[in-house]
C-alpha cells in the first residue's frame, strides 16, 4: 500500500526541499526518517526515485508545527537527508531552509499575517535556538515577489530577514566548546566554534590554497577532502559531539583574507561537510562573521578588526558571490548579542507525495538532535 501525504516543495535561500507540517508525518522518529529517505530517493547518487536532486543542498527537509514554547510562534525541525547513505541527521540547523519556514507557516494557517511585515519567532528544534523571521505581507497577504537578490539564486524575490537571537553555543553549550579560540588539530590551527552552527574554521593558506578556489576545484582535490574530514572527525570529539562520522556537524570551513580591501570582508569556503557548498550556508555565514570580529580566532587573523560596540556588517565572499551578515557584539565580553541576514524563499509546488509502503521496513541511520534545553 502506498502512503499519500501532503507536501510543499520550496526553495529556501540557496537550498531546496519538501516542507511538511509535523502531523503530516509519522510521530515516531524512526518511522518518520524511513519515510523521508524513501521520499527523497535515498540512498542513490541521483535520488532518481524521489524528490532529492542528487546534492546535499537539494536533499533537505523542513518540518513545521505550532510551537511548544510560549515565547515562540512555530517549531522548525530541519533534517539533512544523506544522498548516498540511509542516514537522516537532525542535529544541525539550516538557515537557508529556515527562510521558508515562516512563509510556509503563514500559508498553512499557523501564523496570522499582519499588514506590511509579519514577524515570526521560530524555535529551532534541532538546537533549541530562537530566530526571528521577518517576512513581507503587504495588505496582510504573503508575497514571494520583491527586489531582494541573493548570490547563488537567479532573479529577485521578497526579502526574508533572519535575526539569530540566542544561537551561541546552542548545540554544545559553549560558543567555544574547548574554552579556547584556537586549537591545533592534525598540525593545523583551528577555531572550534558553535555560533548558529558548530564549525571547524581553518585558514586556506595552511592547505596551500588561496581561499578563492571554486567549489569544483576543491571537490576535485581528493587529498584535501580526506585531510579535512580527518580534522573534522577529531574536532567532533574535542567539541563534545562524539563520533561524527555519520553526522553533518561540525562543518569544516576554509577562510582567507578578502582580495577586496573595501570594508570588513573575508573569503569563506564552507563544506557540507564532504563537498564544498556552491554558495554558503546562512547559519555558517553567521558563525564565520562572528568569529571574524573576535580577536584570537583563525578567522580574525584574516584581517578582522578590534572589538567595537554595536552592529557591524561583514561581507562573506563565497563561490557564487557574497552575502552580508550584521553582527552585534558586546564590546566588553566579546559575546555575540545577535546576528542577522537577508535570504529569500519561494513556494515551488504543493501537492500529494506518494511513498511506497515498504518504507516501514527500510533500514535507517538516525542522527538525533542534540538540542540543549
Amino acid at each position: 500500500m502506498e502512503t499519500i501525504i501532503p507536501c510543499v516543495l520550496m526553495r529556501g535561500g540557496t537550498s531546496r526541499g519538501p516542507f511538511f507540517l509535523s502531523d503530516w508525518l509519522p510521530a515516531d522518529p524512526v518511522q518518520r526518517d524511513r519515510l523521508l529517505l524513501m521520499a527523497m530517493g535515498s540512498p542513490h547518487a541521483l535520488q532518481i526515485d524521489g524528490l532529492g536532486g542528487g546534492n546535499s543542498l537539494t536533499s533537505k527537509v523542513a518540518i513545521v508545527s505550532r510551537s511548544t514554547r510560549p515565547d515562540c510562534d512555530i517549531d522548525y525541525l530541519f533534517a539533512q537527508v544523506s544522498v548516498e547513505k540511509a542516514s537522516v541527521d537532525t542535529r544541525p540547523n539550516c538557515g537557508n531552509m529556515l527562510s521558508g519556514a515562516a512563509p510556509f507557516a503563514i500559508e498553512e494557517g499557523l501564523v496570522q499575517a499582519q499588514d506590511g511585515v509579519t514577524s515570526v519567532r521560530v524555535h529551532n528544534v534541532n538546537t533549541g535556538a530562537v530566530i526571528e523571521a521577518v517576512v513581507q505581507t503587504p495588505g496582510g497577504h504573503l508575497t514571494y515577489e520583491g527586489d531582494a537578490r541573493i548570490d547563488g539564486v537567479a532573479g529577485s524575490a521578497a526579502p526574508v530577514r533572519l535575526n539569530f537571537l540566542d544561537a551561541w553555543g546552542a548545540v554544545t553549550g559553549r560558543l567555544f566548546p574547548t574554552g579556547r579560540r584556537q586549537d591545533t588539530v592534525d598540525g593545523v590551527a583551528v577555531t572550534l566554534i558553535d555560533a548558529a552552527m558548530p564549525m571547524v574554521l581553518m585558514q586556506a593558506a595552511d592547505f596551500g590554497l588561496s581561499g578563492s578556489e571554486s567549489a569544483a576545484q576543491l571537490d576535485g582535490n581528493a587529498d584535501l577532502l580526506q585531510r579535512i574530514e580527518r580534522i573534522r572527525l577529531q574536532a567532533g570529539l574535542l567539541m563534545g559531539l562524539g563520533d561524527v562520522s555519520n553526522s553533518v556537524i561540525p562543518k569544516p570551513v576554509l577562510v582567507a583574507p578578502s582580495p577586496t580591501p573595501d570594508g570588513l570582508a573575508l573569503q569563506s569556503r564552507y563544506f557540507t561537510p564532504r563537498a564544498c557548498h556552491r554558495a554558503h550556508a546562512a547559519t555558517g555565514a553567521v558563525g564565520v562573521a562572528s568569529a571574524f570580529l573576535m580577536p584570537g580566532t583563525v578567522a580574525h587573523d584574516c584581517g578582522g578588526p578590534p572589538i567595537q560596540a554595536g552592529y557591524r556588517s561583514v561581507r562573506i565572499e563565497h563561490p557564487s558571490g557574497a552575502m552580508s551578515i550584521d553582527v552585534d557584539l558586546d564590546p566588553v565580553s566579546g559575546v555575540v548579542r545577535r546576528a542577522g541576514l537577508v535570504r529569500t524563499a519561494r513556494k515551488i509546488m504543493k501537492g500529494q507525495l506518494y511513498v511506497p509502503g515498504q518504507y516501514t521496513d527500510a533500514p535507517v541511520c538516525v542522527e538525533e538532535s542534540h538540542a540543549m534545553a
